[in-house]
């Protein structure tokens, strides 16, 4: 816990560790556990066929909730399953309070099918700025983690974006078709041009970390939820890379983004594909 006038950066430095066995824990107590082994009534839908929610999510949130607030008292917890039943409290993100912002499963529908695609996303945040995050890939056993201005990490490897290969096209994951209105389908129409090779998005999280390895070049997304992006963000930035929306500012947990945005390994690639989704390049 924060201990008399003790900053978020003195939490980290006694406590990311324990951050980090609350978030394996839930994935091999709620998550781990139902993967590929699903029962019909563990999986629901929210808004529609494509967006779907399972116990694991449900569970493994709960569990989140309960250690992250524990470790820090006085903080919020805004998790992606807790603002589906209750829309209002999304807004603790943009209080005063320390906020952990959680998804516990991102990548569901790749989970429910029993694909290795998905990942548990946990950042701690205030005042809009995010200080650490923790992207847990459990079904590979990879956690990439980055402080703010200490680096990006992983499992204890220091990451390094880099920058894309001269010549080559750039790899962009873009947002999913089936997630996208045709306005978004419409803002994204600019990256098919020739020297850019886009292609649908999985997990979100899972795309900013090939970012942040090097994997993959650039992100161009069309939604703000915070618990998919701020820990990813976090990612890239530490990791040499950058991140603008559509009218060249970076991208704000807090909302009010001019969307698309984009998360790229260099300055030059984000500027290009804001350039793209913008029209102007």
């Amino acid at each position: 816990m924060i201990e008399n006038n003790e900053t978020i950066d003195e939490f980290l430095a006694r406590h990311a560790d324990d951050v980090e066995e609350a978030v394996r824990k839930a994935a091999a107590l709620e998550i781990m556990p139902r993967w590929r082994r699903l029962a019909a009534d563990e999986v629901d839908q929210k808004a529609g066929p494509h967006d779907l929610v399972t116990d694991a999510d449900r569970k493994a949130e709960l569990y989140l909730t309960d250690a992250l607030a524990a470790l820090l008292p006085g903080s919020v917890v805004v998790g992606e399953e807790a603002v589906h039943a209750n829309p209002a409290s999304y807004g603790a993100i943009r209080g005063d309070a320390p906020v952990w912002i959680v998804d516990p499963v991102d990548g569901t529908r790749q989970f429910v099918s029993g694909e290795r695609g998905f990942c548990t996303l946990v950042a701690l945040a205030q005042h809009g700025v995010v200080h650490a995050s923790w992207t847990y890939a459990a079904a590979d056993d990879l956690l990439a983690t980055a402080v703010r201005g200490r680096g990006a990490h992983l499992d204890g490897e220091r990451l390094y974006a880099g920058v894309p290969e001269p010549g080559r096209d750039l790899r962009v994951a873009t947002s999913h078709p089936d997630y996208t209105t045709d306005e978004q389908k419409h803002d994204l129409l600019g990256l098919r041009t020739p020297g850019v090779a886009p292609r649908p998005c999985g997990s979100a999280g899972l795309e900013y970390l090939a970012v942040a390895r090097g994997e993959s070049d650039a992100t161009a997304f069309s939604w703000e939820a915070a618990w998919d992006h701020a820990a990813g963000l976090l990612l890239v930035e530490e990791a040499g890379g950058t991140h603008l929306t559509r009218t060249g500012v970076p991208f704000r947990i807090t909302g009010g983004n001019d969307l698309p945005f984009t998360a790229a390994r260099d300055a030059a690639t984000a500027r290009r594909v804001v350039g793209l989704l913008s029209g102007e390049a």
